[in-house]
C-alpha cells in the first residue's frame, strides 16, 4: 500500500500567546489556515503566559499536535516555560535562518516569537520557513540532538 499521502500530510499546529501577542497570533493563525494547516488556538487571555506554554507544550509532547508556536512580548518567557515540559524543545527565532536550523539541525518542536521584537512580515516569513523545514537525521547534528534528548529523558525535562 502506498503511504505517500501520510508522508506529505501537513503538520498540525498548537498555538498560544499572552495578551501582548494576540494580534500577531491572529495573523499567524490566518496565515497557517490559509495554506491548509490545521491549527488549534490555545488562547491569549491568560497574562501568566507560562500556563499557555505548558498547555501547548503538553499537547505537542503528547503528539496531539505535530508542532507548536508560542508568542509573548519577546518570546523569551514562552521559550523558557515551554522548555520545562518534558519532551519539548522550544526555540526562540528572530530570523528565517534560525527558524530553518531550529528544525533541520535541532529538531525543535515549538517555535517562539516576540510580538514586540519581531515585525509582522518578518514573523510571517519565520513561520513560513519553520513550517517548510524538516528534521534531517543522519547529519552531524544528529548525535548532538540525541545527547540533549537523552539528557532530558533521564532528567524528565
Amino acid at each position: 500500500m502506498n503511504d505517500s499521502k501520510a508522508e506529505h500530510k501537513k503538520p498540525t499546529i498548537a498555538i498560544g500567546c499572552d495578551p501582548n501577542a494576540t494580534a500577531l497570533k491572529d495573523v499567524i493563525i490566518s496565515q497557517l489556515k490559509g495554506i491548509g494547516y490545521i491549527v488549534k488556538d490555545f488562547g491569549s487571555e491568560d497574562p501568566i503566559y507560562a500556563r499557555v506554554a505548558f498547555a501547548v507544550g503538553e499537547a505537542v509532547a503528547a503528539h496531539e499536535y505535530d508542532r507548536g508556536i508560542l508568542l509573548c512580548g519577546t518570546g523569551i518567557g514562552m521559550s523558557i516555560a515551554a522548555n520545562k515540559v518534558p519532551g519539548i524543545f522550544a526555540a526562540l527565532c528572530c530570523d528565517t535562518y534560525s527558524a530553518e536550523r531550529a528544525i533541520k539541525s535541532n529538531n525543535a518542536n515549538i517555535l517562539t516569537l516576540g510580538a514586540f521584537t519581531t515585525g509582522v512580515e518578518v514573523a510571517k516569513q519565520i513561520v513560513k520557513i519553520w513550517m517548510e523545514s524538516i528534521w534531517q537525521p543522519g547529519t552531524t547534528s544528529e548525535p548532538k540532538v540525541a545527547c540533549y534528548v537523552e539528557y532530558a529523558r533521564k532528567h524528565q525535562v
